[in-house]
């Protein structure tokens, strides 16, 4: 069931979640529609990618531990197949053909990314105080061009949403409840393991230098720090260096382009990332990186869970979420000025199609054709220059 939920998810996580509902909770009856909701609230709260953290909750209330690695497996990998065959044909990108696909696929880019700040901020900052973050999220990203200067916006983001946002998740369901047979001494083992994941990987690259190792690292910590969806992937990635030096700003966006016409989470964006990378690139390296973006956020889910029913009662925490949230659209914003738009939209012809893209993004084209006709397009135009 996940596998055919890998194959045919379109729509990203928001679509995802619509699906899950309806194939676990309306056909199936696997889960309740209060445990539904009371997870979901769960995987909004935690950083991670929502809809595999789902997806690995429902696997693992269906069938244990191995239920859930299992559904997680169905669910990813057929995006990640697809974005690594994707990487492997890049090669074939030259001439005035691949270059105008290339350069159509940066304009898609550019739409896909206006488009998720545009959803987002409706839901994550709708007064004044949260709008008030998001902007300063955004100069400090821009302002600091680096893991730091994200790292800095959603922590100033969770400070200013405790102290100003008084929004709480307790609202959301009368009743908590844990319906998860998660002890807390595998709950404290995650989070040992998480710990260990995010300190000893960046002394490791360090130390030894290794594109495999440094790559994990970077996609490890992205993956730890991500609220808000997979879009929010897109700064996090490029600001850190190991990427940067490993993977061309065109590789990286026609990557980033061709993951919205995939199906399946777009986290899987990491393996492509792992195969285009020099040197080291490959299939051996895109699954270190699959991996490695995926492994924080299903540790701190198994963390999480046996603490739920009371955490989430903490109107505290629920405040800060609320804060990162906007903190996160703001980040978004950023990347949409820099390096999206700077490098993106080079001509009258690129800037036009990434019009044309947002507006049948808003008229509910799927993103797979949208991403489909800005190649094309793309093309077209480079062949009658």
């Amino acid at each position: 069931m996940f596998l055919k939920l890998g194959l045919t998810s379109f729509g990203g996580p928001v679509a995802h979640l619509g699906f899950f509902r309806e194939e676990f909770v309306a056909k199936r009856r696997w889960i309740g529609e209060r445990q539904f909701a009371e997870l979901l609230a769960l995987c909004q709260f935690l950083p991670g990618p929502t809809s595999s953290q789902l997806g690995f909750a429902i696997g693992l209330r269906r069938a244990g531990y191995l239920g859930a690695v299992l559904a997680w497996l169905a669910f990813t990998l057929p995006s990640a197949l697809l974005l690594m065959l994707f990487a492997a044909s890049t090669s074939f990108f030259s001439g005035p053909v691949g270059t105008g696909v290339l350069a159509g696929l940066h304009a898609v880019a550019v739409a896909v990314v206006a488009h998720a700040i545009w959803g987002m901020a409706r839901t994550l900052t709708p007064d004044i105080r949260r709008m008030v973050i998001a902007v300063t999220a955004a100069v400090l990203a821009l302002l600091i061009p680096s893991a730091i200067g994200q790292v800095s916006a959603i922590l100033v983001g969770l400070v200013a949403g405790l102290v100003c946002c008084q929004t709480t998740l307790a609202d959301k369901a009368e009743h908590p409840t844990s319906f998860f047979e998660v002890s807390r001494a595998v709950a404290l083992s995650c989070v040992a393991a998480l710990i260990g994941l995010l300190t000893l990987l960046p002394v490791l690259a360090s130390l030894t230098g290794n594109p495999i190792i440094q790559m994990a690292d970077a996609t490890s910590r992205s993956g730890a720090l991500v609220f808000g969806g997979g879009h929010v992937m897109l700064p996090l990635l490029q600001a850190e260096p190991a990427i940067a030096a490993s993977v061309s700003t065109e590789q990286f966006f026609a990557g980033y382009s061709a993951a919205q016409a995939v199906p399946g989470p777009l986290f899987t964006f990491a393996a492509y990332l792992g195969e285009v990378a020099q040197p080291g690139g490959g299939p051996g390296m895109a699954i270190v990186a699959l991996i490695a973006v995926f492994l924080p956020g299903m540790l701190l889910l198994l963390a999480v869970l046996p603490f739920w029913a009371s955490l989430r009662q903490m109107p505290g925490a629920a405040a800060a979420l609320s804060g990162a949230n906007a903190a996160v659209v703001g980040l978004l914003i950023a990347a949409l000025c820099d390096p999206l738009i700077s490098t993106g939209i080079t001509s009258v012809f690129t800037l036009l199609l990434a019009l044309a893209c947002l507006a049948a993004l808003f008229f509910r084209v799927p993103a797979w054709g949208v991403v489909a006709a800005g190649g094309v397009a793309g093309a077209a135009y480079s062949l009658l220059q």
